[in-house]
């Protein structure tokens, strides 16, 4: 028969106090309800186990075997409380994030950086991909939070937005394009382009500008990563489109150039995913108040 757990508490509570008064003020209990719990107990487990003397009470041969395995018992409970409280809390877990290359290169870092320094007891697991696949990892609950810079339509999944991010023609600073003011949109055509590869966001919106503009770009090369492409276009093998917080540092050097097309202001959102009718984590609610997010839900 399994055994009484609460009556187990008052009997280590005798044995810890040495009496059963004590015991009572400690638990907040009348004595006869003490006495009661322990003569239960005792015949739950068909021994004796306090001895009764004028000074108090002492452990019998089985009540102290039984006393050690209880405070062993209650030491994991304890210890099983404390790391819930720490999960449920921010002293402690993981916060698994996912977010889409552009993202995870060029707006996550410092992020990352002030939330480890407030919480430096959340281990943080970064996966950067593309946006579809960052959206796949989220349905598979393998994320606890998701960034990305693309659109993303999935009934399962809501989307937050969460910052702006202009796109640029980017080129050599020799190009022919380069200084020249009001470049007209269909001088692209004639033009090379280096894209990211299909499912990426910055390709998505790439694709969608150029519609725009009534172009068919030219697809001389396709990449998986922005720097990669930004070193492509460097050596001349075409122009492409990036985010500028991609190529701020070498704009400003002047290693790369932007291409200033004539109405040409395309903008993304980038947003945070969220899986419907999921509660987050305390740590992954804590990252998103960092982010600015609101928590409702717009599809």
């Amino acid at each position: 028969m399994p055994l009484n757990l609460q009556a187990l508490r008052v009997f280590v509570a005798v044995a810890d106090q040495g009496g059963f008064s004590r015991a009572a003020a400690v638990l907040h209990l009348s004595q006869p309800a003490v006495s009661k719990a322990v003569a239960g107990l005792e015949r739950e487990v068909g021994l004796p186990l306090l001895e009764r003397g004028a000074r108090g009470v002492r452990l019998t041969e089985g009540g102290a075997a039984l006393h050690a395995r209880a405070r062993e018992l209650f030491a994991v409970e304890r210890s099983a409380e404390e790391e819930l409280r720490a999960l449920r809390g921010l002293d402690a877990g993981v916060l698994r994030i996912g977010a889409s290359t552009t993202v995870a290169t060029y707006f996550l870092p410092p992020l990352l950086g002030d939330f480890h320094a407030a919480h430096p007891g959340v281990a943080l697991r970064v996966t950067s991909a593309n946006t579809r696949a960052v959206a796949r990892l989220l349905l598979q609950r393998r994320l606890d939070v998701a960034l990305v810079e693309g659109p993303v339509r999935h009934p399962r999944i809501a989307v937050a937005p969460w910052r702006t991010d202009d796109l640029v023609v980017i080129a050599p600073p020799g190009h022919r394009l380069v200084g020249r003011a009001g470049v007209p949109a269909s001088a692209l055509a004639e033009e090379s382009f280096i894209l990211r590869e299909r499912g990426s966001g910055t390709r998505t919106v790439a694709e969608a500008a150029f519609r725009a503009h009534g172009i068919v770009a030219r697809v001389a090369l396709t990449l998986g990563s922005t720097e990669a492409i930004k070193q492509t276009v460097l050596a001349g093998l075409g122009l492409a489109v990036v985010s500028r917080a991609a190529v701020a540092d070498q704009l400003a050097s002047g290693v790369l150039a932007a291409v200033a097309v004539r109405g040409w202001d395309v903008r993304r959102e980038l947003t945070l995913l969220r899986l419907r009718g999921r509660a987050p984590s305390a740590a992954a609610r804590r990252f998103e108040e960092a982010l600015g997010v609101e928590r409702g839900e717009v599809a």
